[in-house]
């Protein structure tokens, strides 16, 4: 699954992200979701999250 609907992503969930400073480069980051940020449904670039390490990044697959 991707991240771009909301509905899909629950706190807890596992999770891998982009970080804004890796975005270019598409680096991804393992975690569990602690909070999510985005309050839209859907958004195109992914769910805003927070991971539970203090990590902030928009998911782009949900394990």
């Amino acid at each position: 699954m991707d991240g771009t609907k909301r509905a899909d992503i629950h706190i807890g969930a596992t999770v891998m992200v982009v970080q804004k400073q890796d975005q270019r480069s598409g680096k991804l980051t393992e975690g569990k979701v602690k909070r999510i940020l985005t309050n839209s449904a859907v958004h195109h670039r992914g769910i805003k999250v927070m991971l539970e390490n203090g990590i902030v990044g928009r998911v782009q697959q949900i394990k």
